[in-house]
């Protein structure tokens, strides 16, 4: 089953058109898929002391976060649609890592090391789609690159989502670009996914 975890506010967005265009494909050749739209979710990114008390015991109080789990557990594909705001995820995207990725859960950590072992292995393959204003080989130039070395090397990498079945697909300057190289993206990546 695909998962997409969809960060946009705005349904008028270009990120919007890039789920329609890949939802429609999906629909058009049966293949079953689930959707996660974390801001028509309503889902709070921001923890409370409640839920980080929660979160220490390996498990949570907030239903949509459960709901989300469940949703990843039936996955064998995520695909990750976002905008990158200030170089790195919208706040939205690194909340629903925060608040839905759970030790016990997501990974395990080693009490020795310290380090991460990733319990996703149900999930096979990983798209990150991204849209900007700037060019791609800017954002990987900047900051540390926040999306390649740490969302998708780092962050998705510990969760057992490997960088090898991980492809990072961006839609430079969304807001300078021709409505022609727009459509060809839109063509292009609900073929793709």
């Amino acid at each position: 089953m695909k998962t997409i975890v969809y960060a946009h506010p705005w349904d008028g967005s270009y990120n919007h058109a890039i789920l329609t265009s890949i939802t429609e494909k999906l629909e058009t050749k049966k293949e079953p898929f689930q959707v996660i739209d974390l801001y028509k979710d309503g889902f709070n990114p921001v923890f409370t002391a409640e839920e980080l008390k929660h979160f220490h015991k390996e498990e949570t109080p907030y239903s949509l976060v459960k709901d989300y789990q469940e949703k990843l557990k039936q996955s064998t594909e995520l695909v990750f649609i976002f905008p990158v705001w200030w170089w790195d995820l919208p706040a939205m995207l690194k909340g629903f890592i925060d608040k839905v990725m759970l030790s016990g859960f997501a990974f395990i950590e080693d009490q020795n090391t310290g380090t991460l072992k990733g319990l996703l292995t149900n999930i096979k393959k990983t798209t990150v789609i991204s849209t900007s204003t700037t060019d791609k080989e800017y954002i990987e130039s900047e900051a540390g690159n926040a999306i390649q070395s740490v969302f998708i090397d780092r962050t998705l990498a510990d969760l057992g989502l490997k960088n090898e079945s991980t492809k990072w697909i961006h839609f430079s300057r969304v807001n300078l670009t021709t409505d022609e190289k727009r459509k060809q993206f839109l063509k292009e990546i609900s073929q793709i996914i």
